[in-house]
């Protein structure tokens, strides 16, 4: 099987993308202390992105940095691990925090939901989920508080974000798989 790819952003069109998730992230920001945990893999970079624009946004709030690694599908949406994988951190103290959870693409859900359960076990103040793409095809009751795109794809289309250093070049790229003639 063979793919179309269509490059949707590059890293300019982006950074404006960024820099509203770090707006939309400040508006839920009071004296909570708030953590910003990255969905590892590309979560991760782009916690830090918005951590960075966050202290330009709001330079008076606390706001902390962690990562999480959740796996349940590969990069091209094989199911890798049918119950989502998540390796929680140890000696992680959550109470009373606000934790804003930050994803590459919301999907189904299936990953959110599986960070929201083992969040509710650290009893953080509020929880609130941030993704660069929502891709409006949830079959968990999950929706994102902070979003950077909304894109309404085919269900066979991927949505495939680009985050160094995971990939040379931030973007969102689109690839539709093709059927190989037989």
């Amino acid at each position: 099987m063979t793919a179309d790819r269509f490059r949707l952003y590059d890293e300019a069109a982006l950074a404006p993308v960024i820099d509203d998730m770090a707006r939309q992230a400040a508006l839920l920001l009071d004296a909570t202390p708030t953590v910003l945990l990255g969905m590892l893999r590309r979560g991760a970079p782009l916690a830090d992105r918005i951590h960075a624009r966050l202290k330009v946004h709001a330079p008076w709030a606390e706001v902390g940095r962690l990562d999480l690694k959740v796996k349940r599908y590969a990069d091209n949406l094989e199911l890798l691990h049918p119950e989502t994988a998540l390796e929680a951190p140890t000696n992680v103290d959550l109470l009373n925090r606000r934790v804003i959870v930050v994803d590459d693409v919301l999907y189904q859900g299936y990953s959110l939901m599986r960070v929201f359960e083992w969040l509710a076990t650290q009893k953080p103040a509020q929880v609130h989920a941030a993704v660069l793409v929502d891709r409006q095809r949830h079959r968990m009751p999950i929706r994102a508080d902070i979003t950077g795109l909304t894109l309404k794809i085919a269900p066979d289309d991927v949505i495939e974000c680009n985050v160094p250093p995971y990939e040379a070049d931030f973007a969102v790229d689109l690839w539709r798989p093709v059927a190989s003639p037989k």
